[in-house]
């Protein structure tokens, strides 16, 4: 029986290819997309996951537009220089035709998770707003979910917006507090592997030649998304940061974790890291005393995790 899969996205080049990814995975069933800011304002988050919807001719699977700002903070600005100012690689495609479901994110993923008792594995990949307002309109949620898969943060790595912050924490840190400390089944997919999987040239220009439309698809918007890494990392390739996410739900197995309470900072220079208490002995108590454990992922096969999403994309159609 497929995993029941509820992503959350800011649809950005990586999130495209982590949808393209699970839609071709047979042991996920993707139930629904909701959107949020990050990569881009939301508006235009929600008409690319339609976009990428349509493109694979999944018209079923619905989209529930989100938050279009943090809880407490203000939006300081979208990530266009990082995937194009159309969030999909400058590379302009035709507006959707389909329609968001009149119904906000926050209540979808509630209502999605509350239909479906232990069989929704929820996955957040850009900031974290609408995961937390979901879990302060109905908590019922945190023991009604499979499992919680974020891509985010950075527990032994720096961050990648500044030493201490990854983007998606960073563009809600108060958000992300209430979410690591929710209580429920949650693993962390964050810098601290999907930094060590680079999809290169080499592995692009493959895909596309042993692919389909869906290679090519890829191909075509990682362009921009490529330039960016070579520019500000002097990468010949790309970090796979939202299809390690996917990767992990499909099989945990490419991955060692280590398991710890985790806190957001919320203010200050460090604002947005995630720092996790990984000695868990002390001598008094403090601001992690209490905090429930979570996965963070620190190691992965980033050799099988490529095989794995070159396998998928080249059969897809």
């Amino acid at each position: 029986m497929p995993k029941k899969l509820l992503i959350d996205t800011d649809p950005g080049v990586d999130d495209a290819m982590a949808i393209l990814f699970a839609l071709n995975s047979p042991e996920l069933d993707l139930v629904g997309l909701t959107t949020i800011y990050g990569n881009v304002y939301v508006e235009q988050a929600t008409e690319n996951a339609l976009r990428i919807l349509e493109f694979a001719g999944r018209r079923d699977v619905p989209v529930a537009q989100g938050a279009a700002k943090p809880l407490l903070t203000p939006l300081e600005g979208v990530a266009h220089f990082v995937h194009g100012s159309d969030g999909l690689g400058e590379t302009r495609q035709p507006p959707p035709t389909g329609e968001a479901v009149d119904q906000p994110a926050a209540e979808f993923i509630v209502e999605t998770i509350i239909a479906n008792p232990g069989e929704v594995t929820l996955m957040p990949v850009g900031p974290l707003t609408n995961i937390a307002i979901a879990v302060e309109l109905d908590p019922r949620i945190v023991d009604n979910v499979a499992q919680v898969v974020i891509m985010g943060g950075a527990a032994t790595v720096n961050g990648n917006v500044n030493p201490a912050a990854e983007a998606n924490i960073w563009g809600d840190p108060h958000a992300a507090d209430i979410v690591f400390g929710a209580g429920w089944p949650l693993t962390m997919v964050g810098l601290d592997v999907t930094m060590q999987i680079v999809m290169d040239a080499t592995y692009l220009d493959a895909l596309k030649e042993a692919g389909g439309r869906t290679a090519a698809y890829i191909h075509d918007i990682t362009r921009f998304y490529l330039d960016f890494h070579r520019r500000i990392h002097g990468l010949g390739g790309l970090h796979t940061h939202d299809p390690s996410a996917v990767a992990y739900a499909i099989d945990p197995t490419l991955f060692a974790t280590i398991r710890g309470g985790m806190r957001v900072l919320t203010e200050g220079i460090a604002a947005g890291m995630t720092l996790m208490d990984r000695r868990g002995e002390w001598y008094g108590e403090h601001a992690w005393t209490g905090r429930p454990p979570v996965d963070v992922c620190v190691e992965v096969d980033a050799e099988r995790l490529l095989a794995l999403y070159l396998e998928r994309i080249v059969a897809a159609p």
